[in-house]
């Protein structure tokens, strides 16, 4: 029997393969592949860290962002968050930028959900975002963090996190 599955419910159902040719390769009929695995720990909030993402909205929304992700072939490995944030975790693309495809997932989800009304008021991400590189061997461990977040955020606060992000990263805290 064969069952249907989309990237929001097997969010590793495709797989990419990046084939970057030359003018010279395309001449001569020869492929060029790059193996790349760059991987990546986002996190973006939303504007003022209003919480307008409750479970079902948040669900909601992550599997649009999922979709969206994967017609623009930038590969999401994890995706979760809280009321107020998301981590991600993803496989850069060797021809794409991180400004780029962060500005792709939030700016296309923010006009997916003003389009869509799926708040009462405008929504908006921050313009500020987070992103660090994973080994390999942290792969697991990033995962089950992304995928926790609603316990974790029983015992820590979206504020703690960011300023425990910032201070673990090295990342200069600026106030004002």
């Amino acid at each position: 029997m064969h069952h249907k599955q989309d990237a929001c419910t097997n969010p590793g159902i495709y797989a990419r393969v990046t084939r970057p040719t030359t003018t010279r390769a395309l001449a001569l009929n020869i492929k060029i592949m790059a193996y790349v695995k760059n991987w990546l720990h986002c996190v973006w909030g939303t504007k003022n860290r209003t919480p307008f993402l409750d479970k079902k909205l948040k669900a909601e929304l992550i599997c649009h962002i999922k979709e969206n992700a994967k017609a623009k072939n930038i590969y999401i490995d994890s995706i979760d968050g809280y009321k107020e944030h998301l981590h991600c975790l993803i496989s850069l693309n060797p021809d794409h930028s991180l400004s780029k495809v962060i500005q792709l997932i939030k700016g296309e989800s923010s006009f997916w959900m003003n389009k869509n009304k799926k708040t009462g008021n405008k929504f908006e991400w921050a313009v500020e975002y987070y992103a660090v590189s994973i080994s390999v061997t942290d792969l697991q461990n990033v995962r089950r963090y992304i995928k926790n977040q609603e316990v974790h955020h029983r015992k820590e606060t979206w504020e703690e996190e960011y300023n425990d992000f910032l201070i673990k990263y090295g990342f200069e805290i600026h106030q004002g």
